[in-house]
């Protein structure tokens, strides 16, 4: 949906880049600006680790940026914010969907790391507080920096990434969430590995270790003994349904045949 004319306006005010002209605001291109994950709702309460206001100072972002469309109110649980500050965002979900270390050699390079930490959220639960004029985007597959999905998004500052962005989920860095305490630090711990067979390093931590895809691949490492042979027999159940398929498309293969014998007769 295209944006209204009181959103392109109040993105106007809230510009704080040379780049973020008028003309940019109506850019078709630019409507990323008034859809989630982006698009800036008013708060029901403050968030439980900071003010929920913004900048005290009352820079870009405060929450009477919500004014610019976002109709739905938000209730902040979590605030997070890239290495320079510029880009803050407020989280409205508990707990993640899902939690995960992924060792493929894409999270390697772009993160510089053994390993990324990535929390899946749905793209309505962040709320950004200030900065999202200063995101840019970049797609690891065809290596550009177009706003095109799936995407990674970063600050252009201080080059910190934010999150990964799907087409239905985002995934965040809880590394950039401030957590008030051990507890809530807990609810966003991984609850498997990825691509393990491309680790760097070993970790034995007792978590299913995916040699691939989570669910579609071997579990290997040290994975639970109770998963790996759950793992095994979901195998065994798609090679038997494999068969099975094979087995009838033969079956009928051999009556087509049949009928074709029949008609020359």
């Amino acid at each position: 949906m295209a944006p209204s004319a009181t959103q392109k306006s109040a993105a106007k005010n809230n510009a704080d880049t040379p780049s973020s002209t008028a003309s940019d605001i109506e850019g078709q291109e630019n409507e990323w600006k008034f859809r989630a994950p982006y698009k800036i709702h008013s708060n029901k309460k403050d968030a439980k680790n900071g003010n929920g206001n913004g900048d005290k100072d009352g820079g870009e972002g405060r929450n009477g940026e919500g004014e610019d469309g976002g109709e739905e109110e938000f209730n902040a649980i979590y605030e997070g914010a890239c290495h320079c500050g510029k880009v803050r965002y407020q989280l409205g979900r508990e707990r993640p969907l899902a939690s995960k270390f992924c060792h493929c050699g894409t999270c390697q390079m772009i993160h510089g790391a053994p390993f990324q930490h990535a929390a899946i959220f749905h793209k309505e639960d962040i709320n950004f507080l200030k900065g999202h004029h200063d995101l840019q985007w970049y797609d690891s597959t065809e290596k550009t920096t177009r706003h095109k999905l799936p995407c990674k998004v970063s600050c252009v500052y201080c080059g910190s990434w934010i999150m990964d962005e799907g087409r239905n989920m985002i995934l965040l860095f809880p590394s950039l969430i401030n957590f008030k305490d051990g507890e809530e630090r807990k609810k966003f711990l991984p609850e498997c590995h990825m691509f393990y067979e491309n680790r760097v390093v070993d970790i034995n931590d007792g978590l299913p270790k995916w040699s691939g895809m989570q669910g579609k691949s071997e579990l290997i490492g040290d994975s639970p003994v109770e998963a790996v042979k759950k793992r095994k027999r979901e195998v065994e159940e798609e090679e038997r349904e494999e068969r099975a398929k094979r087995r009838g498309g033969e079956d009928e293969g051999g009556d087509k045949d049949e009928d074709m014998d029949g008609g020359e007769k």
